[in-house]
C-alpha cells in the first residue's frame, strides 16, 4: 500500500512539474533554501533560514545533493516532490492501521483507505511538495497512537504520539495547537481514570503523562527559538522578520479584515473539505457516550485543533485564505466515520499501563442500511472536495488544476488559471539566459523574496550573491568593489519592499540607484510575479 501510494503521487507530482511546470511557490521556495544549504556561495547549515520551521527543506538534501548532475531537481521542485510523495503515502498507511484496529471489516477498511488516499486535495498534496503532506503523516500518527493509548494506557503509545507531535511542529507551526490540546486531553483522562472523587491520587499521573506527550514538541520549539535567537537575534523570525508572514501579509494586503465575514469564509473551507463533519460528529459523540468509548475524543481534539487554529488565524487576519489551512477536516471526517463502528477486536499493546481498560467489542453497532447510508455520505466527500477546489475564491491555490482537468472548456478565469500554472515560467528562462553569460562566482547580487525560482533554476548558483551568504551586506553596499557585475530588481512595491536591494537602494528599479545602469528588463507572464529588471554595475 505505501509504495502503490508513493507511486500515485510521484506520478501526479511528475506530471504536473514537468508536464504543465505547475509549481507551487511555498514549494519552490523550500527547495530553494535546501540548495542553498549546500552549493551557495557559502554553504552552510543555517542558510536553510528560520522563517519557515525546517522538516520539509532538510528532508530534501540528499535529493537536492544530486542536483549538480541533473537541475531539473531543483529547477522543477523534484525534490520536494520526493518529499511529500512519501510523506502522504504515510499518512494512507496510518489511517488504513487505525481503521484495522478499530476492527472493521476489512472491506470498510478499504473503502475509508481509499476516500482519504484518493481525495484531490490528498493526491494534490501528496504530489507538490509542500508540508502539509509531513505535518498530516505526524498528526494522523498521533492521532492513532493516543487513540491506542485511550484503551492501553501504554507509555510506548503516548510517547510515540509526542514525538510525532514534535516533528509536527518542525514541519508546521499548527502542531503547536494540537500539542496543547493533546495536552490538556491527556491530563484530564489520567487523572480522571478513577473518578473524580479520587482525583489527588491520579493529578501527579497525569501530569506525568502530559509531560510525555508534550515534552517532544516543547524541546523543539524551544530549541528552533533558540537556534533562530543565536543566528539571526529573532526567536521567532515568522513574526519579526521583514521577510516572515507577518510581513508579507502587510505588503499583500492578504489578511481578513471583516472578523463576522472572515468567520463564514472558513466555515465554509472546512465544510469543503469536510462537508460530512456536521452529520458525523453528533452521531458519533452519542455513540461514543452510550459505549463510554474515549477514542473518538482524540480526532475531533487533534484535528479540531488544528482546524481551529487556522480559523483563529485568518478570523485575526494572521494568515491568507488557502484552503489547505484546513485540510486536517479530511482526516477528521474519515476518522469520525470509523468510529460510527464499534471495536471490534482488542488493541494488542506493547506493555498495559496500570489504567489500561479492556475494549467493549460490538456494542451499538450501527444497522446495515444506517451503515449504507453513512458509507454513501464520507464517499462524497471527494467529490464535494473536487468541486470546492475549481473555484477561485475558496481555493486560491488550487483552482488552476481545473485548467489541466478540462483543458477544452472556457471560461473568464481560464487566462488567469494560465498564468498561475505558468508563475515560474520566466524565472527558469531568465536563468537559462543569465548562465548563458558564464560570469564568474559573485557576479549577480539577488534577494531570494522573489529570486528564489532563479536560484532554484540556475546550474551556476555559485554565481548568485544572496542573503544567505555571510559577506552578503558587505557587499550590497560596495557591489563594484567587490566585483559584482549585475543586480537583479523587482519594484519597490508589495512584496518587493521586503527586498533587500530595494531596502539599500529605493531607487534602483526605477532609476539605477547611482550605481547600476539598466541592461535588461524581463515581462513575466506568471501570476503575481514582478518585471524583473537587470542593472548593471558601474
Amino acid at each position: 500500500m505505501f509504495w502503490g501510494a508513493t507511486a500515485l503521487y510521484l506520478a501526479v507530482g511528475l506530471y504536473l512539474a514537468l508536464g504543465p511546470n505547475f509549481l507551487v511557490g511555498d514549494a519552490l521556495s523550500r527547495v530553494a533554501s535546501a540548495r542553498t544549504v549546500l552549493f551557495s556561495r557559502d554553504p552552510h547549515l543555517a542558510a536553510i533560514g528560520f522563517i519557515f520551521t525546517p522538516l520539509t527543506a532538510i528532508v530534501q538534501l540528499p535529493a537536492v545533493a544530486l542536483s549538480p548532475w541533473w537541475t531539473g531537481i531543483t529547477s522543477y521542485g523534484l525534490s520536494g516532490i520526493v518529499m511529500s510523495a512519501p510523506f502522504m503515502a504515510g499518512a494512507v498507511v496510518q489511517i488504513h492501521l487505525l481503521a484495522r484496529e478499530r476492527g472493521i471489516s476489512p472491506a470498510a477498511v478499504w473503502i475509508v483507505t481509499a476516500v482519504f488516499a484518493l481525495n484531490p486535495m490528498i493526491v494534490f498534496y501528496g504530489a507538490n511538495g509542500m508540508s502539509e503532506a509531513p505535518f498530516l503523516f505526524l498528526v494522523i500518527l498521533a492521532a492513532r497512537r493516543m487513540i491506542r493509548w485511550c484503551t492501553t494506557d501504554d507509555v510506548h503509545d503516548l510517547a510515540a504520539a509526542g514525538i510525532a507531535l514534535g516533528f509536527a511542529y518542525l514541519a508546521r507551526y499548527d502542531a503547536v495547537a494540537a500539542t496543547f490540546a493533546v495536552g490538556i486531553l491527556v491530563f484530564a483522562v489520567t487523572a480522571l481514570r478513577r473518578g473524580r472523587r479520587r482525583i489527588r491520587e491520579t493529578f501527579w499521573p497525569a501530569c506525568t503523562d502530559m509531560a510525555v506527550v508534550i515534552a517532544p514538541s516543547l524541546l523543539a520549539f524551544l530549541g528552533w527559538a533558540f537556534t533562530s535567537w543565536l543566528i539571526t537575534g529573532q526567536a521567532f523570525a515568522q513574526f519579526t522578520s521583514r521577510y516572515g508572514n507577518s510581513a508579507i501579509l502587510d505588503q499583500s494586503g492578504g489578511g481578513a479584515t471583516n472578523p463576522v465575514s472572515a468567520a463564514g469564509f472558513a466555515i465554509a473551507e472546512v465544510f469543503a473539505l469536510g462537508w460530512a463533519i456536521p452529520l458525523l460528529l453528533p452521531v458519533v459523540a452519542v455513540l461514543a457516550w452510550r459505549r463510554r468509548d474515549l477514542e473518538p475524543l482524540v480526532a475531533v481534539v487533534l484535528f479540531g485543533s488544528v482546524i481551529g487554529f487556522a480559523a483563529v488565524s485568518f478570523v485575526t487576519g494572521s494568515t491568507f485564505p488557502f484552503l489547505r489551512f484546513y485540510i486536517a477536516a479530511i482526516p477528521l471526517v474519515v476518522v469520525l466515520a470509523i468510529h460510527l463502528a464499534p471495536p471490534g477486536e482488542p488493541i494488542h499493546e506493547r506493555r498495559a499501563g496500570p489504567y489500561a481498560v479492556a475494549r467493549t467489542l460490538g456494542v451499538l453497532a450501527l444497522p446495515r442500511r444506517v451503515a449504507a447510508l453513512v458509507g454513501v455520505v464520507v464517499v462524497t466527500t471527494p467529490f464535494v472536495t473536487g468541486a470546492f477546489m475549481t473555484s477561485r475564491t475558496f481555493a486560491p491555490q488550487e483552482y488552476a488544476l481545473e485548467a489541466l482537468v478540462t483543458p477544452d472548456r472556457g471560461g473568464t478565469d481560464r487566462a488567469h488559471q494560465e498564468a498561475i500554472i505558468a508563475t515560474f515560467d520566466t524565472e527558469r528562462e531568465l536563468a537559462g539566459y543569465l548562465d548563458s553569460l558564464e560570469l564568474p562566482d559573485g557576479s549577480i547580487v539577488m534577494d531570494t523574496v522573489y529570486g528564489f525560482a532563479i536560484f532554484t533554476a540556475t546550474t551556476r548558483p555559485r554565481v548568485f550573491v544572496v542573503p544567505s551568504d555571510s559577506d552578503f551586506t558587505r557587499i550590497l553596499n560596495d557591489p563594484a568593489s567587490a566585483g559584482v557585475r549585475y543586480i537583479l530588481a523587482v519594484p519597490n512595491e508589495g512584496r518587493g519592499e521586503s527586498d533587500a536591494v530595494n531596502r539599500r537602494y529605493p531607487t534602483l528599479y526605477d532609476t539605477g540607484g547611482d550605481v547600476a545602469t539598466l541592461e535588461l528588463e524581463i515581462p513575466n507572464t506568471g501570476d503575481g510575479q514582478p518585471v524583473w529588471r537587470l542593472y548593471r554595475v558601474q
